[in-house]
Parts: structure tokens; sequence; C-alpha cells
């Protein structure tokens, strides 16, 4: 069935459900105290499509609605046939920005996580102005909807940033740190994660605020730094560095957020962690230029493959978690080690040549460095 086919098909299968009355739902839940509807805003991109499949494999009693507009970075390709096919998924096409639609679903919902945002900090310099439409305008739709029904919607979770701390001002940063956003990307996701913050203080509604540091995995954009260099070593193309490569990340892997998230939907006590900010990493640094050579020595390459550029303006030193907090509330730490989670990664894009061929349009992006125009 083509894309559009397909559409068709989900978008009439979408007005079909919300004919469904809350009482019909009511009785439903009260048959069966498991059953859950969960909304997931932007779960057609990296994070949320993995997010969705470790939930309904884990949870078959769960209910899913995904609102995506799918857009470049945004593809069904990212959701499984078999749970597309499943009378338990709903999909909807459309933007978070659009309050009949955000109002109609999180009017079902018990469940609700929002993943839904322009998230490539090189994109955010080239043209900023849809980040603060989705990110910020998005996320303030979603929190007046959560208000209405707040008296049904029992957890909330608004999936920010590490990006919002900017760099490093301790060796670890936990929830304290300041915010200092340091490209428009992450001015967009701090505006987001603030008005949550408002939100709850103003109208104490049931929200947590997740803050992942740098998120790898399968199914990535290869705009991306680690897809962007694994496709790069598959064509025999230079891998491309930014600056001199020093600087620093907590890289987790997906499925390690995945985790994480579940534990906040399923916490017994929820009392505990409303209303809190929770970093999810690893507790380790990584530099960029590391994980090049890691990726260069697993295919073989000469040191000559590298290849330095100028560093992307507004660059952040150096990132790591603190991991106190996500293992006191929630019990929670990475499991995946960076090594082994890379292997698997590097062997989805051999896998997958097909998918990721179809992103390299948006691959690269043109900024302005300190040694003019570049392609990042």
């Amino acid at each position: 069935m083509k894309l559009t086919q397909q559409l068709l098909v989900i978008l009439a299968a979408s007005m079909l459900f919300f004919t469904h009355s809350n009482n019909a739902q009511t009785t439903a839940c009260e048959k069966n105290h498991t059953k859950k509807t969960v909304f997931l805003t932007g779960a057609a991109g990296f994070i949320g499509s993995n997010f969705l499949k470790y939930m309904f494999d884990k949870y078959p009693t769960y209910d899913f609605i995904v609102l995506d507009v799918l857009t470049y970075a945004g593809t069904l390709d990212n959701i499984p046939a078999y749970i597309q096919e499943s009378p338990r998924f709903t999909f909807v096409y459309g933007s978070v920005t659009n309050p009949f639609l955000v109002d109609n679903i999180m009017s079902k919902a018990n469940f609700v996580v929002h993943f839904a945002a322009e998230s490539h900090v090189t994109r955010s310099i080239y043209d900023d102005a849809t980040f603060f439409d989705t990110d910020v305008m998005g996320t303030r739709i979603m929190m007046a909807a959560l208000v209405k029904y707040a008296h049904q919607v029992e957890r909330y979770i608004h999936i920010s940033t590490s990006e919002v701390c900017g760099t490093a001002e301790s060796d670890l940063m936990d929830e304290d740190h300041p915010i200092n956003p340091r490209s428009p990307y992450a001015a967009a996701k701090a505006g987001a994660d603030r008005l949550v913050y408002a939100y709850w203080c103003t109208f104490d509604i049931p929200a947590v605020i997740i803050r992942p540091f740098n998120n790898y995995g399968p199914q990535q954009h290869v705009e991306k730094f680690i897809p962007r260099l694994i496709t790069s070593a598959l064509k025999n193309e230079p891998l491309t560095v930014h600056g001199d490569g020093s600087q620093e990340r907590d890289w987790v892997h997906t499925y390690d957020v995945a985790r994480a998230l579940d534990k906040v939907l399923h916490h017994q006590d929820f009392s505990k962690i409303k209303n809190q900010v929770i970093h999810i990493g690893s507790g380790r640094a990584i530099s960029i230029l590391e994980i090049a050579n890691q990726i260069r020595d697993h295919f073989n390459l000469t040191p000559a493959a590298l290849t330095f550029t100028g560093d992307r303006p507004g660059q952040v030193v150096r990132h790591i978690s603190a991991t106190q907090k996500a293992h006191d509330l929630l019990g929670w730490k990475a499991e995946i080690r960076f090594e082994e989670g890379l292997k698997e990664v590097i062997a989805w894009y051999k896998n997958n040549a097909d998918r990721w061929k179809r992103m390299e349009p948006m691959k690269n992006v043109p900024v302005k460095t300190a040694n003019g125009l570049e392609l990042h």
C-alpha cells in the first residue's frame, strides 16, 4: 500500500476513533484495570518510535495513539508493520500545534509522552523558525489540553534535553545545573522545558520533565553525528569531525531511555516523582574524536579517512550527566555500554541501506563557521 493510501486509511480510522465516547472508554477500563491509552506525540521519529515499540511489546493490554506530522525526520517506516496493523494502534496525521487534534486525543489518554520537537542543532542555526513554533507553541497547546483533562490523565512526561543546560559547569550535570542554551534549538527546548515547569507550578498538573543526554540507536536520522559517520564509512566517504573533535558528550542508548520512561509511567508512588526534573544519561563522557576513531577502526579505515571542518557555532564543549537522582527516584541506570551499543547501531545501518539512503539529501546542512560556509 502506498504511503498516501496508508494515510487515508489511518486518518479514516482516527476519525472513527474520535467518535467513541468517554463513557465507553471508562467502561472498558473498569473491566480491565491494566488497560491504558497512551498518547505519544512525534512517535514516528527516532526516540518516540523506539519507545513505542518497547511499550507496545511489553504491555499487550495498552492502546497507543500517535500524533505526528511526518516531517523529514519522521516516517511511518520507523513503526513496524505489526504495530501499524494492530487494533491497539491509531495513527493521527497532524501537528502538536493543532489544538483540535491535541484536545481530542488528550481527552482519551491515561498516559502522555510528548516527544514531538524539531531536534537538530545545526538545522536550527540554518533556519530556526519552525523550532520555536513546534517546540514552544506546540508544548503550550499540549499544556492547555493537559490542564483541561488533568482529572483523567494520570501521568504526563515532557521530553526535554540536556542541551538546555549548555556546557557543563561542574564535573557532573545534575538537575540544578543552570539553564544556559547555546543554540536556537536548545533555546526552543529550554522555553518548552520552563513552560511545563510554569504550568505545574500554576495548575498542579501530573507532569515530569525528562532530560535525556545524547541519544543514539537504530533508526536515527543521518543528519545526526553517529549515523552521519557510519553512513559515510559505508560509502567510503571522509568522516567529518567538527573542530578538533575534543567536545565531549554523554551518550545514552535509546533503549535505556525507553526503560527510564517506562519507570516514570509505572512508578508505584507517583507523588515521589510528580513535578520533578530527571536527567537520563550514562555518567560517562566520550569525545567526538574518540567516537570517530571507533567507527574508523570498525571499518578498518586509515587515519586519513578523518577530515576536520570548522567548529559549529554555539558548540557545547562538554556534557556529562549526574545519575544519582534517576537512580534514587526510578531505580534506573544505563545498561548498554557505548562500545556494545555502537556495534548494534553500525549493524542496523549496514542492514538497512534502503532506509537511510532516502534520508541522504538532508544529511548535511550549510552553516557559517569561522572558516566560512561549510556543510555540517
